[in-house]
């Protein structure tokens, strides 16, 4: 048997979750797994000795804001480098297709908080067109889902307001032209304009449209409008009314979502979530305002904001988000304040945080975010952070973002961090377990029917890691650090890293849900 690349001698850890490590040979043909076990007989062109490492299925990271960072190509490697080998497009519903031109820039002015200052070329017109700028510009496979801010805004634009009859039928034609284009999720941030607009009728009509594809259905979840509690019962209420499958983006299991997680036990309701296994989050500062008050363009709300008596309303409200916890700033347009706490800006500068932060909005056209971290103890995010790895609904997804000028580190560590800081060092989690949150779990949750597994017949989308110095390095003061303990990773059979960097190969397809691949 002869076979194009041949893994010798590993420790396979197969991505179900159901065996155990075994130790055997992987060969790859062409772009998929051709066989597994002991090929002592077998010869290959290129031979890979993984003696003392782990072989194990691509990982696949179901939210991160991938796009600007493929399409630009800075970072492009950051996920890669980690063994991720499939990135979720459109997360927190956000994407530019299908938008007439006006539209789609107004949407990537909104999202400038993720694209900084990338700038790209905004002439696709249908969503093939979109999906067709991701082959050759990825070293990894993306994997649409139906961006439910992009959906709304082309049928409703920016206004506030529950959607008609007659645009519910427009969306759900949109939803529809996806899902055909091979989208395995409808994806909503319902804290994000323009989704947060949408009322529970216009998400179940659209949630049966994707249903009817085998889709399911996930949510940045109304925290802000809702609150926490209520918005979990919104998405519990769409899985009835609809009957699709669910899952929350970026959540974790503190004392309030353990209750809520129970109550999904309870009341059988098919929910899945994910989490970056990091004390704290990030998002642009604009989303800690009233939401009436983020309703617009871009352009339209930083006009709105400039009016002295909507800043004397709005105020009160800031001071009651900021609190007393200590948010930092993570990325401004300019480059000012990164990394310093916003009370200790507003102290230097003689100011209340909340002036100071809605000043600074302003003054970074709404291209500002922030660090906050979960709870106010470490020893209740050491808590949270191990009943939330330990949940057997729970997957790791990144969530990161790239093209800032300081991002937080979870896109550059989150994957390499699993098997280094949650396996071996602190012993929480299996490592079968472990990769199986970021393979095999996700593939079958998001309908990647050939992702996911080391086996015979499934893509050849493979890790090599050592499972004795696999970490991240990338902090929260130095954010864009590279994993560690990470030699090889196959992309379609192709080495997309050797010797722990990137070849600079761009293998990456576009995916489609329950087939191999396109494009």
């Amino acid at each position: 048997m002869t076979f194009d690349i041949l893994i010798r001698n590993g420790t396979v850890v197969d991505g179900t979750g159901l065996t155990e490590p075994f130790s055997a040979d992987v060969a790859v043909q062409g772009d998929r797994i051709a066989a597994v076990g002991r090929l002592a007989d077998a010869r290959a062109e290129r031979e890979i000795d993984a003696r003392g490492q782990v072989v194990c299925p691509g990982f696949i990271d179901v939210h991160v804001h991938c796009e600007p960072a493929l399409l630009t190509g800075g970072h492009r490697f950051a996920g890669v480098k980690q063994g991720i080998t499939t990135q979720l497009l459109a997360p927190d519903g956000f994407g530019w297709a299908p938008l007439p031109p006006d539209l789609r820039g107004q949407m990537w002015e909104y999202t400038r908080f993720i694209a900084g200052s990338a700038d790209v070329d905004l002439t696709w017109e249908t969503i093939e067109d979109y999906l067709n700028l991701f082959p050759g510009n990825s070293p990894c496979n993306v994997y649409p889902q139906v961006p439910h801010c992009a959906v709304r805004l082309n049928v409703c634009g920016w206004a506030a307001g529950p959607a008609t009859d007659s645009q519910i039928d427009a969306m759900a034609d949109l939803v529809r032209q996806w899902m055909e284009a091979g989208a395995g999720c409808l994806c909503l941030g319902l804290d994000y304009q323009p989704s947060a607009n949408s009322d529970l009728r216009e998400l179940v009509e659209l949630c049966k449209v994707a249903a009817s594809y085998g889709g399911i259905y996930a949510a940045h979840i109304r925290n802000h409008l809702l609150g926490r509690a209520e918005a979990w019962k919104e998405t519990f209420e769409i899985f009835r009314q609809s009957g699709i499958a669910v899952h929350h983006s970026h959540e974790r299991a503190d004392r309030e979502g353990a209750e809520l997680l129970e109550l999904a036990d309870r009341e059988d309701v098919d929910l899945s979530f994910e989490s970056y296994l990091y004390p704290a989050g990030m998002s642009h500062m604009t989303i800690m305002l009233p939401v009436e008050d983020q309703i617009g363009a871009p352009s339209d709300v930083l006009e709105h904001l400039a009016d002295p008596a909507v800043k004397k309303r709005i105020l009160p409200h800031l001071r009651g988000w900021l609190g007393a916890c200590n948010q930092v700033v993570g990325h401004t347009r300019s480059g000012r304040y990164i990394g310093a706490t916003l009370s200790d800006l507003a102290a230097r500068e003689g100011v209340a945080p909340e002036d100071f932060a809605y000043d600074l909005i302003l003054e970074e056209d709404g291209q500002s975010t922030y660090i906050f971290p979960w709870q106010d103890t470490p020893e209740a995010n050491e808590d949270t952070i191990r009943n939330t790895v330990n949940h057997p609904r729970m997957m790791i997804a990144s969530d990161g973002v790239y093209n800032v000028r300081h991002p937080h580190p979870r896109g550059f560590g989150c994957f390499a961090r699993v098997p280094g800081v949650f396996v071996r060092e602190k012993g929480l989690i299996s490592l079968a377990e472990a990769i199986h949150k970021m393979s095999g779990f996700p593939a079958r949750r998001f309908g990647l029917a050939d992702r996911g597994e080391i086996a015979a017949g499934k893509a050849a989308d493979v890790v090599i890691f050592d499972p004795r110095t696999v970490n991240a390095t990338a902090t929260f003061e130095n954010p864009t650090g590279g994993p560690v303990g990470i030699p090889w990773v196959l992309v379609n059979g192709e080495p997309a890293v050797e010797g722990g960097a990137p070849t600079g190969a761009l293998p990456g397809r576009v995916l489609r849900r329950n087939a191999s691949s396109a494009g």
